[in-house]
C-alpha cells in the first residue's frame, strides 16, 4: 500500500468480526469473560489489552513502516516508557533545542535515576561523537526541532548511532509520517505526541512509539503494561479516526504553511521567520532530503524584540487562537517563553533561540487568505 491508502487500510481488518462494522469499535470495556483460566480470545485486561486500541497500534506501526506500535496516554507516557529502557549510570545525548516537557522529564524527573542527559546542538551530525562514551545509550532527537524549526540528519545520526551500538530514538510529532519515515532512515524507535497532528482535531491527548525489531518492541510492551500508562478506547478511536485523514489534513497544513511564512519574511515588523521551507533555512538540503514537505508549523520573532510586542501580536488574532499544542484542523498561536518552554531555564532557552520575542505558530487548515489577513491585522495593531 502506498501511504494515503495506509491511512486508511493499514493495519486493519476489512470489517469487524462480531457484526461487520466497517469501523472498528469502542470497546469501552476493562475485562473480558473467559470460557476457562486462560481460556480467551486474545483479550484479559484493557490495560494489557484492548480491541479498539489494537486496532490503532497496528495503524501507528503501518503509516511509520514498523512492526510494533504502542500507544500510551500521553506523548510524554510513551516517552516515558522509552526512559525505563535504562538504568543508573547510563547516559542520553538530546538535542537541546525540545519540547519543554521533554526537557523537564528528562532533567527534573530521569536525572534523579541517575541517568545522565548530554543537551546538545545537533546541527552538525559529526558533533555527536564527542560525547559518546561506554554508558551512552540513546540519542534522541527532534526533526524539526520545537520551536526553533531546525533539521537533524537523520540518516548522518543513524549511522553515528550503528558505529557505537547505541539506540536512535525520533521525536515525529511536527513533521508527522506523512512527510518524514525516521525508521527508513536508520531511527530504532519513533514517537508521536498524537495529541497534535495523528489526532488533528484537539480533542484528545495520546502519544505512541512505533518500532521494527521484536526485542525492542517486547521490552517496550512489558514496560508499558507493567506502568500502565495506556491509552484508552475512547481516545484510540478518535486517533484512529483522525489518522484516516491525515495525508488530507497535511497537504493542506504545508500548503498554508508556506502562504504564511512567506508573507511573514516579507514583512517590516517581523525579523526573522523560522521555517524549514525556505533555501537559506539552516540545513534545507537535508530537510528536502528528509522529508516531502516542509509542514505547518512556523516560528518568528518581532522586529521590536521584546516580550510586549509579541504579547500584542498574539492578543490581537481573530482566527488563529492563543493556546497550547498544536497540530489541529484549527491555527494556534503560542509564546513559547512563556508556554510550552516555559519549564525550561532562562539561559537555556535563550541558547537556542527562544527568546521573548518568538511567537509560535500552528498553522491550520483555514482559507490561507484569511489566515494571512489576520496575521496582518495583529502586527499593525
Amino acid at each position: 500500500m502506498k501511504f494515503n491508502t495506509k491511512t486508511i487500510h493499514g493495519g486493519q481488518e476489512n470489517t469487524d468480526p462480531a457484526y461487520g462494522s466497517v469501523m472498528p469499535p469502542i470497546y469501552q470495556t476493562s475485562t473480558y469473560s473467559q470460557s476457562t483460566p486462560g481460556g480467551h480470545k486474545g483479550f484479559e485486561y484493557s490495560r494489557s489489552g484492548n480491541p479498539t486500541r489494537a486496532a490503532l497500534e497496528n495503524s501507528l506501526a503501518s503509516i511509520e513502516n514498523g512492526k510494533y506500535g504502542l500507544a500510551f496516554a500521553s506523548g510524554l507516557a510513551a516517552i516515558d516508557a522509552v526512559m525505563k529502557l535504562f538504568k543508573p549510570g547510563d547516559e542520553i545525548i538530546s538535542t537541546n533545542d525540545l519540547y519543554g516537557g521533554s526537557y523537564r522529564l528528562f532533567s527534573t524527573i530521569f536525572e534523579n535515576f541517575g541517568i545522565k542527559f548530554h543537551f546538545i546542538s545537533m546541527q552538525e551530525a559529526e558533533d555527536i561523537e564527542q560525547y559518546i562514551n561506554e554508558n551512552t545509550k540513546l540519542i534522541w532527537v527532534e526533526t524539526p526541532t520545537n520551536p526553533m524549526m531546525n533539521i537533524i540528519d537523520i540518516q548522518a545520526v543513524s549511522k553515528i548511532a550503528k558505529k557505537h551500538k547505541i539506540l536512535l530514538g525520533v521525536d515525529n510529532t511536527f513533521a508527522t509520517p506523512y512527510l518524514q519515515q525516521p525508521l527508513d532512515l536508520g531511527a530504532d524507535l519513533v514517537m508521536h505526541s498524537a495529541t497534535k497532528y495523528l489526532g488533528g482535531h484537539s480533542d484528545v491527548v495520546m502519544g505512541s512509539l512505533v518500532v521494527k525489531e521484536e526485542e525492542l518492541a517486547e521490552k517496550l510492551y512489558f514496560i508499558q503494561n507493567a506502568s500502565g500508562g495506556v491509552a484508552g478506547p475512547q481516545d484510540s478511536f478518535l486517533v484512529l479516526r483522525g489518522i484516516k485523514t491525515l495525508h488530507l489534513r497535511m497537504q493542506r497544513h504545508c500548503e498554508n504553511g508556506e502562504a504564511v511564512a512567506r508573507f511573514l519574511k516579507s514583512h517590516p515588523k517581523v525579523d526573522k521567520v523560522y521555517w524549514p521551507g525556505f533555501e537559506d533555512s539552516p540545513n534545507h538540503d537535508i530537510a528536502k532530503k528528509q522529508m516531502s514537505g516542509f509542514g505547518g508549523m512556523i516560528s518568528f520573532t518581532t522586529a521590536e524584540n521584546t516580550l510586549k510586542s509579541a504579547v500584542k501580536v498574539v492578543e490581537n488574532l481573530k482566527v488563529f487562537t492563543l493556546a497550547e499544542s498544536l497540530g489541529g484542523v484549527e491555527s494556534l498561536a503560542g509564546h513559547p517563553a512563556s508556554m510550552t518552554h516555559a519549564s525550561i531555564p532562562m539561559e537555556e532557552r535563550a541558547k537556542t533561540g527562544v527568546v521573548d520575542s518568538l511567537i509560535r505558530l500552528s498553522v491550520g487548515v483555514e482559507d490561507e487568505g484569511d489566515l494571512v489577513e489576520d496575521l496582518k491585522q495583529a502586527l499593525e495593531k
